[in-house]
């Protein structure tokens, strides 16, 4: 049950007019147009400040969402200034690269997969595809056949760091399953495999809800224990975890065929409906329900949208659940567009009442940049047949 007492499956099946979706569409591309200006040379920061980002330099993990916010306005639009914007930017992601600027992690799919590789995919970029391919190539060297996952964050050889990995990394993955389908190299899907097999048996606890982070020794292969980095213990379930696991258990089995990786993603899903706010917009941690004191994360809320649409496509006609994640998408999406999105004054974001990382105080109640990206691409998908930039 969810904490209005609606059952997520029994949730009525409503699907939005093309002239709804359209206009949350109008507002957003409004926002965007106004933010255009400030980062012609720069992106912005992962998180705002009283609803603004500042300008960064090419440096943060965060950064291609702002491109790929400007390829899918292109797809949306037509529009050339979109297009110009984003292979301005693909040429900053072809130097970071070139130059290992902050390239040791593994959100290189986060970077890359939406500049560069989109880029390649919509324009027939070779700019794009060759410095996709670098990055690739950099983050299958994260890989450990040992421990058989992409760890995340930290020097190779560094014992605080050796084996960990995050739930997060479902959403790098699809850099390494195009990056071999682009080289026929068998390694990249192995890994990608590999990572995927473990995040869901170490990942995924009995009940659905899902750790942040778990460690494998590097030494034998065996589990370690599990932990939490942004969630409120490590035990809870931290909201945009569940959320990436659900698109990124669903991407997963797009890209392997494996329809086990739909049904992981679906029992991710009715963890998270079950535990939403009445207005359908989740607290930054699933172990608060209700409509109390606890800050509500948008862009965790956004992810999860994107992860139904995903389960929609990828479900049999017949099965029910489709009609319900269709309306739990929208009901998210059009919950953000009218009560979550920024003012066109006083803010250069899509999305407010995010938050960033709770343990740390950082972008608590702002704006995140990967969820107006996301945002964005709920809308897209809502409004057209789209072929992810993920696929």
């Amino acid at each position: 049950m969810t904490a209005n007492g609606t059952s997520a499956a029994l949730l009525p099946p409503t699907q939005p007019t093309p002239e709804q979706v359209d206009a949350l569409i109008v507002a957003a591309l409004a926002r965007l147009d106004r933010t255009m200006p400030q980062f012609v040379d720069h992106f912005p920061a992962p998180s705002s400040e009283s609803g603004v980002y500042a300008p960064i330099d090419n440096v943060e993990w965060t950064n291609g969402f702002w491109t790929g916010m400007l390829w899918l306005a292109w797809e949306l639009t037509g529009e050339v200034r979109y297009r110009l914007a984003a292979e301005r930017d693909v040429l900053s992601f072809a130097d970071r690269v070139e130059r290992r600027i902050n390239v040791d992690h593994h959100d290189l799919g986060f970077l890359y997969t939406l500049s560069a590789c989109a880029a390649h995919r919509l324009t027939g970029s070779e700019i794009g595809r060759t410095a996709g391919l670098d990055a690739a190539r950099l983050l299958l060297a994260r890989f450990d056949p040992v421990a058989g996952v992409i760890q995340a964050w930290g020097d190779m050889r560094d014992p605080a760091q050796r084996g960990r990995m995050i739930i997060d990394c479902n959403l790098n993955l699809p850099l390494l399953f195009w990056a071999g389908r682009e080289t026929l190299d068998p390694a990249f899907a192995e890994a990608a495999h590999r990572h995927l097999a473990q995040a869901a048996r170490l990942l995924v606890r009995p009940d659905a809800s899902t750790y942040h982070t778990y460690y494998v020794d590097t030494a034998t292969g065996q589990p370690r224990f599990g932990s939490t980095h942004q969630g409120h213990s490590d035990e809870s379930c931290w909201a945009r975890g569940q959320a990436w696991g659900i698109y990124g258990f669903a991407l997963g089995g797009l890209h392997t065929g494996d329809d086990s990786y739909f049904e992981l993603a679906a029992r991710l899903a009715d963890y998270f409906l079950a535990r939403l706010p009445s207005d359908g917009i989740c607290c930054w941690d699933l172990i608060f329900t209700g409509d109390g004191e606890a800050p509500r994360d948008s862009s965790a809320a956004a992810i999860a949208a994107c992860g139904l649409l995903e389960l929609v496509k990828a479900l049999p006609l017949s099965d029910p659940r489709r009609d319900s994640y269709a309306a739990w998408a929208w009901r998210i999406v059009e919950r953000l567009g009218t009560a979550y999105v920024a003012p066109l004054e006083g803010s250069n974001a899509l999305l407010l009442h995010a938050v960033y990382h709770m343990p740390n105080g950082a972008g608590v109640d702002e704006a995140c940049i990967w969820g107006d990206y996301f945002y964005l691409e709920a809308l897209v998908r809502l409004r057209q047949v789209w072929v992810p930039y993920w696929s």
